[in-house]
């Protein structure tokens, strides 16, 4: 979901109500970002507070790629990392996901072995249908065991977009939440629907009610769902106890626009890049009784803060043996103080930009390949900025694309390399920059092999079902990474 996708965000067709009356509740973040322009790598520094580039949710297979965790995946989550669950516990939280969890899909990686006591959803994105021969379906999850397979159990048609997967992930979080609040148990519920994700769907009653086609009709009913939730945790009488944070993994997919994809408002480009538009998310906290309704802030916010927040919400302080990337935001929430604080972008193994104060600069820029451009992959359509959005990569490390997101926050208009804004911000951002460069430690990487045997044929429960697939020989290869 992109910057641009809400009504409080500015959307026109204000077809988002209950999120619009979320954040006039409590507060809206106009410079939150994601840890990176893709799925995985995103969830991974949400549940860990670090950097992909520390957790291990990268690749070395080329230069500055987005790498994901598709079904030949062999890597995912490691061990060695701390999640949040985990953490929580530790304060006698209960802790459930709902929706995708993308962090690996072999036992090793399951949810409930990182910290989370319930699951319901998947492992991966809903892309199908395959032949169960070639390809396999995607398992649906109940805690340890698959109860179907996504277009088999779980329809999703995609002629008409029709799917009732958000309605069954909206029941899941209102019967967990009331079940918490009847045996006094705290709990965190992380709720990770993906109904926006192509190909997009939305149930019955929300098919053909927005102006904004099926993607908009998708908004609408995560809108109405996260409605439900707000409004149940006001009718058991807990709202004031529960810190809502409500915000997108990466960008709008420009790539699946106009029919399947969102708005990323003024921002350049959108999901895969490190424009502002692929990693600016919208972003929107609440807790009544705490946070001042009506609030807006210009904190610099990242996901992997929502680990570090959490954790001092439930008393607990972070890990202190590991480097952790995100911070405590409840200073600027709950009273409305500035914390400085850089942004850093990052594709893959390689920092592409960072931004300080009200500057961002781009060491590296690259949209995406000629060659994947030729075949029609557009992540930038209608956007071209001459050398600022390039199908080569190309490196600026000696001399940073530098702009002022305040007066050009699309990105367009690199300040002159000669003017004295230029060089003093430039000192500024150097510091930073190499400061962050002599304490980085990467991971091992997680995203460089695939193998076609690790695939889903045979997930935990596939027995009882009569689901088990055969599972082909174990061959295993670099992943290949496009972009």
């Amino acid at each position: 979901m992109g910057w641009g996708d809400l009504g409080a965000f500015g959307e026109p067709s204000k077809e988002t109500p209950n999120l619009d009356q979320m954040a006039s509740e409590g507060m809206l973040f106009l410079d939150f970002y994601t840890a990176n322009p893709l799925c995985s790598p995103s969830r991974a520094a949400l549940l860990t507070g670090r950097l992909p580039v520390r957790n291990g949710f990268y690749t070395t297979n080329a230069h500055a790629r987005n790498a994901y965790t598709p079904q030949d995946i062999v890597g995912g989550i490691p061990d060695s990392e701390l999640l949040l669950p985990e953490l929580l516990k530790k304060a006698g939280y209960t802790n459930k996901i709902i929706g995708k969890w993308h962090l690996g899909h072999r036992p090793q990686f399951h949810p409930l072995k990182h910290g989370f006591d319930e699951w319901f959803g998947s492992p991966n994105c809903h892309f199908g249908p395959f032949d169960n021969r070639a390809l396999p379906n995607i398992p649906v999850y109940r805690d340890w065991e698959m109860i179907g397979r996504y277009y088999e159990d779980f329809k999703i048609d995609l002629k008409t977009g029709e799917a009732n997967l958000t309605q069954i992930y909206l029941q899941e979080a209102l019967d967990f939440i009331s079940k918490q609040q009847a045996s006094q148990q705290p709990f965190f519920l992380y709720w990770a629907i993906d109904a926006t994700h192509a190909p997009v769907y939305a149930s019955k009653h929300f098919l053909g009610t927005s102006q904004r086609g099926l993607y908009g009709d998708a908004v609408r009913e995560i809108d109405d769902s996260i409605g439900k939730i707000l409004k149940h945790l006001q009718k058991l009488g807990i709202s004031e106890d529960t810190f809502v944070f409500f915000t997108s993994d990466n960008g709008a997919a420009l790539i699946s626009a106009p029919k399947q994809g969102g708005s990323n408002g003024r921002f350049l480009c959108g999901k895969q890049t490190t424009f502002e538009g692929g990693m600016r998310e919208p972003a929107i906290a609440w807790w009544p009784g705490h946070i001042p309704a009506g609030g807006v802030s210009h904190q610099l916010g990242n996901v992997m803060d929502l680990f570090t927040t959490s954790l001092s919400l439930a008393g607990l302080q972070p890990p202190s043996d590991r480097q952790i990337d995100g911070i405590d935001l409840l200073p600027a929430i709950l009273q409305g103080q500035l914390i400085d604080r850089p942004i850093f972008y990052y594709r893959g193994n390689e920092m592409m930009a960072v931004r300080v104060g009200l500057y961002k600069a781009h060491y590296w820029t690259w949209s995406n390949s000629w060659e994947e451009y030729s075949k029609g992959i557009d992540f930038c359509p209608g956007q071209n900025v001459s050398g600022v959005t390039t199908h080569t990569q190309e490196e600026h490390t000696n001399l940073p694309l530098l702009f002022h997101l305040g007066r050009d926050p699309g990105e367009k208009y690199p300040l002159s390399f000669v003017s004295i804004e230029y060089q003093r911000a430039m000192e500024q951002i150097s510091a930073v920059v190499q400061q962050h460069r002599a304490t980085m430690v990467p991971g091992e990487p997680q995203l460089n092999v695939c193998d076609k045997a690790v695939m889903n044929w045979s997930p935990p429960g596939c027995e009882k079902l009569g689901k088990c697939l055969k599972q082909p020989e174990s061959d295993p290869k670099k992943c290949f990474w496009p972009h």
